[in-house]
């Protein structure tokens, strides 16, 4: 279960990124024995529970999908409860051509409800998988079935979204590959990026903070008009009580321990655990990383120049071959590298930063019938971090900072106190008293995003749209023009948008630090005019966060 909020004062220890400096780095819990009492709990609880399988990949126009849980084995000395779709972590891949046509049906077999979102793909507003604002959530024993058109080639992810603060969390995630009609590449991999909790009960229980359990959970927040109203009257507000801003005392300075996560993985896997990546001698190789996690990671490949080919699922225009740069990604980003297997060996993939989780965020590249390398690992080291605003062929994008748009939207993203708790605002309110950004079909729409958080990023993700990323810093892009779904804002930042209303609907955009959502930092992307066509049901429990 992803950990409660910690209020932390401006001295405290400062966690940016889940590979940034932490100053644990000299203390090795990798091998630390679980305290017995804990132990025995974790054996009773798991009675019954099956281990979880291999990631099977899933192809054609009708596919089953099963919410289950299940035991699953991070590394070779610590096993968790984790919610899994089709009993794995990650769950199936699902993997279709452009254009094909795809029903899922998703059966619940957890005590719990769920839901599925797919994560950057544009579907119907009516499939996107929110409780609460286009379904209700799927109770146990239920089905619940998905039908859309895959458009877009690239790299998603499907994921629930209920209650997903703490579903994601337990490995309730799995990759989604729309393969265009003519491929650039030999052998193809996906890496999917997760943090986990070696004891979870002892790292919720040493921090204070925030309940999530019933935040989070009022996606509809209009309260304008009596048909708003009664979009809301499913999803749980138990907890959203807005205590007006004059409880938000700006404590901007604040952020929130992630210290408890301490073992990465790929793959569901961690350090030795996970399997290497096999390469031929001259294949052209695709790694499409994930991150599934709520931490930023920053991913260097060893051995050889590669081509940042694609980011959030979108082909950049002519990219360039770089070496020994970070790959930085974010909660919900994707971001697809390539590189001609030319340098026989055996290389590292890894995590760069010192947190206790990063060692065991590292794979080898293998080539076949190799002898092998003395690649060594240098996950300690500061190395340049790859840029998108300059990199890739010059191409005219959809959109300029100097058209006109038809909305301009602000969005202030910060951090304060709501009484004693931490809260995540979006121009200064919390979530369901965010303002909407109201739209019109074929408006164009700018939004300027600024992070005055001073310790916290935010990766802020558009549910049904692609955007254009304009500008980072007043600094307007100047290579390949970059489309995205999610975008990172770190403390200062500030980046502009720009995308066209053409997909009707309620569309969530929120922080994809779902710990940051669930405390506030949520608002929507309203068509004028639109009506949701299902019931709300106040009996579903619904908690689209």
């Amino acid at each position: 279960m992803k950990i409660k909020l910690l209020a932390i004062f401006i001295f405290s220890i400062l966690f940016l990124a889940a590979c940034s400096n932490s100053g644990m780095s000299g203390m090795d819990h990798g091998n630390m024995d679980m305290e017995e009492e804990n132990n025995s709990e974790e054996k009773e609880n798991d009675e019954g529970l099956q281990t979880t399988n291999t990631t099977e990949t899933l192809t054609g126009n009708e596919i089953n999908i099963v919410a289950q849980e299940s035991k699953h084995q991070l590394n070779k000395s610590v096993s968790v409860k984790a919610l899994t779709f089709n009993g794995s972590v990650p769950g199936s891949q699902i993997r279709v051509k452009q254009g094909e046509k795809v029903k899922i049906n998703l059966k619940n077999e957890l005590n719990e409800p769920v839901s599925i979102h797919w994560h950057g793909i544009p579907v119907p507003n009516e499939m996107d998988g929110i409780p609460g604002v286009t379904q209700n959530a799927v109770q146990p024993g239920e089905t619940f079935t998905y039908e859309f058109s895959a458009e877009d080639p690239g790299t998603y992810m499907y994921h629930t979204h209920q209650n997903a603060v703490e579903q994601m969390d337990k490995g309730l995630y799995g990759s989604f590959i729309v393969e265009p009609k003519e491929k650039t590449y030999d052998r193809d991999y996906t890496l999917m990026l997760d943090e986990w909790m070696s004891k979870p009960v002892e790292g919720e229980s040493s921090m204070v903070g925030m309940d999530h359990s019933n935040m989070g959970s009022e996606e509809d927040n209009d309260k304008e008009s009596d048909s708003e109203e009664s979009s809301m009257s499913g999803m749980d507000h138990s907890s959203m009580e807005s205590e007006g801003n004059d409880s938000m005392n700006g404590m901007g300075e604040m952020g929130h321990d992630m210290s408890a996560y301490d073992i990465f993985s790929i793959n569901g896997k961690s350090g030795d655990s996970i399997e290497p990546l096999k390469v031929k001698q001259g294949e052209k190789v695709r790694i499409r990383l994930v991150n599934a996690g709520f931490m930023s990671h920053k991913i260097h490949l060893h051995g050889h120049d590669f081509k940042v080919a694609a980011i959030d699922g979108q082909e950049l225009n002519e990219p360039k071959e770089i070496k020994d740069q970070v790959i930085s990604i974010a909660p919900g980003e994707r971001y697809d590298i390539e590189f001609t297997a030319d340098n026989p060996g055996e290389w590292f993939i890894e995590c760069h930063g010192d947190m206790e989780g990063t060692r065991g965020m590292k794979t080898m590249i293998q080539y076949e019938n190799s002898p092998g390398s003395t690649d060594k690992s240098n996950q300690s080291e500061e190395l340049p971090e790859f840029t998108f605003m300059n990199y890739g062929g010059s191409d005219k994008g959809e959109f300029s900072l100097d058209q006109e748009y038809d909305v301009d939207y602000k969005m202030d993203l910060n951090t304060a106190m709501d009484g004693s708790e931490m809260a995540y605002t979006i121009n200064g309110n919390t979530f369901p008293e965010t303002d909407n950004i109201n739209v019109k079909e074929g408006d164009l729409v700018k939004v300027t995003l600024t992070n005055n958080s001073m310790m916290d990023d935010h990766p802020m993700h558009l549910h049904g749209h692609f955007f254009q990323v304009i500008s980072r810093n007043g600094k307007p892009v100047e290579g390949s023009p970059i489309m995205k779904d999610t975008i990172n804002l770190k403390p200062g930042d500030e980046y502009v948008v720009a995308f066209k209303a053409d997909n009707p609907g309620n569309w969530l955009f929120h922080c994809h630090d779902l710990h940051h959502a669930t405390a506030g930092m949520v608002n929507m992307v309203k068509y004028d005019g639109f009506k949701p066509n299902f019931t709300p049901n106040p009996n579903a429990n619904n908690k689209p966060e």
